[in-house]
Order: C-alpha cells, then structure tokens, then sequence
C-alpha cells in the first residue's frame, strides 16, 4: 500500500476510496493546514491530493523525497502547482476539467443578472431596512437581452456560459487562440473577435482564460479602459486576471458601469477599495460550490491519483 496525503478536507466519498487501496493522511480539519504541518506530513508521501489553497513548490517537493510519484489538484486551475519543479522530480500533476463547467457557468451568468440588475445592491437596501420606494426610476438596471456578451477565452466554461446568455437574448463575441470548430461557432452563433475589438463592443465582458504570466493583469487600467462605459467586467476565472486597483479605479470614476467578481487577487482578502462601491458585486469564489460538483471534482482527483498509483495513465495529466 502507498501513502497519499490529502491535504485539505475533501467529501467522505472520495476519501473511503483513497483509503479502500491505501494509508491515508488526511487533513480533515475545516482550517487550512498549515505550512510546517503540511511539510511534516507529506514526508515520505507517494502522492499527494491537493486543493487549491495550498502552495506545491519545490520545497515541499523536497520534503515529501524521491519517492513521491504524483499530485492531484481537486482543481481545473494549477498555479498553486511549481509543474516545472515536478516534473523535473519525475511526479506527475493532473486536475479536474469539465467537472466544474457548468457550475461555474452558473455562477458566471448569475453574476451577469446581478452586476446588470443590480440586485446585490437592492439585497443591501431591504436587509439595512433602509426606507424605499417603488418608482419608475428607482434602481434602474441595464437589459442584457439584444446585449454583446464577450468571453475571453472560450474553452468549455466559456462555451457553456454562452449557451446560458443566449437564452437570455445575448449575442456572443469571443476571443481565443484560434477560432472554434465551425460547428461550435454554429451553435453559438459567436463571432471571433481579436481582444480591443472584444473590449470596445462587448457589453459584459466575461472572463474565462488560464492563469499565466501572459494573462496575468489581462485586465489593468488600458484595458479597462477600453471598454465601454456602460459595460460590465465579470471574472470567474482567476483573481490574478483582474488588477482589482486599476478596477476599482474604473469603478469608482464610473469608466465602465459595474463588475462581478467570484475570485480575487490575494483570496481570501479582496481590494478594500472594492469592498464599499455598490457598482461591485463580490462573493467568496463560489463557481464550483455546489455539493455535486465539488464531489466530483474530489472523485476525480482520486481516481487520478489511483491511476498513478497503480501504475496506469491518469485521465487527467497537465502538461
């Protein structure tokens, strides 16, 4: 039997699977573990199950020795994983695509209607019980349907966002390394689009990139400020995507009309100049937050870290 380190909780399923074939050393502890306890753990490892929240670089490679073989993100994103410093150890690192599209297509168009309609701000109204009043202008939200929604980077959250927004009336613009297959550029009726030209049309802008040096702050100050102004900035992607103070700049001065944002640049603490401005709707990186879907993606990221184990080709192998 190998041992495997879980390094943070995952669904009772998933673990009983884990533990089932091998020894177990589970963080099952709501905190996050620890940097020196996760150090002191993965000693000895032959493979590690990781979330998110927890940084895998090369001193805990080192720490963890020569013998281990694998880590396992419960995660489509990957850049708490150094998966240069892996695979110059010869481990191998997986993630759970697809899983999670719809899910966080969900929660990216929930985002659209909130930022749009402003319903997070009228929420605040009611539960302040501050005094209010029906009236013809009162709360005046913007109509997403005849609207252009551009998605940056149309991989299968993008995809799957844009079924939902043309069902609400939307028309699609997209960016992307190269085109769609035609019959998914059918489908959607989407229009390829190089990024300025996304920006100056588009009427929500929502994100759907990887995180890398070449995106990170894709969104700053110019690029923002090639939007339109009456248009909203949605991310769903990564925090790192969206400089938060050149947004909150653009926000605050009204060059664009408003944002949804699920993830942050230094999660958990979100930009303070953010926090106040009602044009601003902020929740705690919730786009895969359902029962289902997280109990999926933890079963994936087991059945990928027992692929390896057993000497087979996991499903999901990065790079």
């Amino acid at each position: 039997m190998a041992k495997v380190v879980v390094t943070g909780k995952i669904p009772a399923v998933a673990l009983e699977r884990l533990r089932a074939e091998h020894t177990v050393d589970a963080w099952e502890d709501e905190s996050l573990i620890s940097r020196d306890e996760l150090l002191r753990r993965v000693a000895g490892t032959d493979a590690i199950v990781s979330l998110l929240t927890e940084k895998i670089d090369a001193a805990l490679l080192d720490a963890a020795g020569k013998q281990l073989r694998s880590v396992s993100n419960v995660a489509v994103g990957y850049n708490n994983i150094d998966v240069p410093a892996c695979r110059e150890r010869n481990v191998l690192v997986t993630n759970t695509p697809g899983v999670l599209t719809e899910a966080t297509a969900d929660i990216a168009m929930a985002l659209i209607l909130m930022s749009t309609r402003r319903l997070a701000e009228g929420e605040r109204v009611i539960r302040a019980q501050q005094p209010w009043q029906w009236g013809m202008f009162y709360m005046l939200g913007s109509s997403i349907q005849g609207s252009q929604l551009g998605i940056v980077g149309m991989g299968q959250i993008g995809a799957a966002v844009a079924r939902r927004a043309r069902a609400f009336g939307m028309t699609i613009a997209y960016t992307k390394r190269s085109p769609l297959d035609a019959e998914t550029a059918k489908e959607l009726n989407a229009t390829h689009m190089e990024l300025d030209e996304l920006l100056a049309t588009s009427d929500v802008v929502s994100l759907h990139c990887p995180y890398s040096p070449e995106t990170h702050h894709l969104m700053n100050a110019s690029t923002i400020g090639k939007m339109k102004k009456s248009a909203y900035l949605i991310n769903t992607a990564r925090g790192p995507v969206v400089d938060e103070e050149a947004l909150a700049t653009a926000l605050q001065q009204g060059k664009i009309a408003g944002a949804g944002l699920d993830v942050f640049e230094k999660e958990p603490t979100v930009h303070q100049a953010l926090i106040g401005l009602d044009n601003a709707v902020l929740i705690p990186h919730l786009g895969s937050a359902t029962v289902e879907t997280r109990t999926a993606m933890a079963n994936l990221a087991v059945t990928n870290a027992l692929a390896v184990l057993s000497g087979k080709t996991a499903p999901n192998l990065v790079g």
